[in-house]
């Protein structure tokens, strides 16, 4: 099996049609699920209308990973009671919690998908009550053979702590690996942002230098999410290709 079998890119939620999507790239990251998860049976016509070998990855409901006072709250479409508010988010053991993965595993499933992203807001730091909810939350939930990809973010998640919390509880480290290494190597799953800002496009021995960071013979995601990312994801996926030793 060679590096491209298991390389899996794509970009941040689809950037034009879902068939002319599927012709040119293998994978792609939903984004509607972070704010309100839709019908499992519109996810089932999603599934159904893309290729056999064409894959979905998926970011967790916001409520098990943002607490309300998130701006991306305006987007929520379910009603929510103010106790239900008070309990969502940073990983609680609530029951709100627990409904939101019973959802996004539900939607999995749906989308046959084998990883699930839970993206963390930056005020999410390491205390030791966040820490605790992590351990709780990744130790309790039924996960199938779903993988976990987990992305913290700030200086102040440091390397220890983050191998510690993927090594005890099964993650994958999530990065931009331009802003910072991985610590599970072997688990890649790199969100490409940008350099500096949003409005940047990739040079290609930028995509040279990312094919390095891609483990061999192991699954790897990559999803771009800068301006240019259909572009950017389109020319990394004939570099990789173009380097590939079989």
């Amino acid at each position: 099996m060679t590096q491209t079998d298991n390389l899996r890119i794509g970009t941040c939620g689809f950037r034009t049609s879902k068939d002319v999507y599927a012709q040119r790239l293998s994978s792609v990251e939903i984004q509607q699920t972070f704010y309100s998860p839709p019908l499992v049976s519109t996810v089932e016509r999603w599934r159904s209308a893309m290729p056999p070998e064409f894959e979905f990855t998926l970011k967790a409901w916001q409520l098990i990973t943002h607490e309300s006072s998130s701006p991306t709250y305006r987007r929520l479409k379910i009603p929510i009671t103010d106790k239900e508010l008070q309990s969502a988010g940073s990983f609680r053991w609530s029951g709100v919690v627990r409904n939101a993965w019973d959802t996004i595993r539900a939607t999995a499933n749906a989308l046959r998908a084998r990883t699930v992203l839970f993206q963390c807001p930056a005020k999410f730091t390491p205390t030791p009550t966040n820490i605790r909810r992590l351990r709780k939350f990744f130790s309790s939930v039924e996960r199938d053979s779903l993988n976990f990809a987990w992305e913290p973010r700030g200086e102040a998640w440091s390397d220890a702590i983050i191998a510690s919390l993927c090594a005890d509880l099964d993650l994958w480290h999530v990065v931009d690996p331009f802003a910072r290494l991985t610590v599970t190597p072997d688990k890649c799953y790199f969100r490409m942002h940008g350099r500096v800002r949003w409005r940047y496009t990739y040079e290609a021995s930028e995509l040279e230098e990312l094919s390095t960071l891609i483990p061999s013979n192991k699954l790897a995601y990559v999803f771009f999410n800068n301006v240019s990312m259909m572009e950017d994801a389109q020319l990394f996926q004939r570099i990789t290709r173009n380097n590939e030793i079989v």
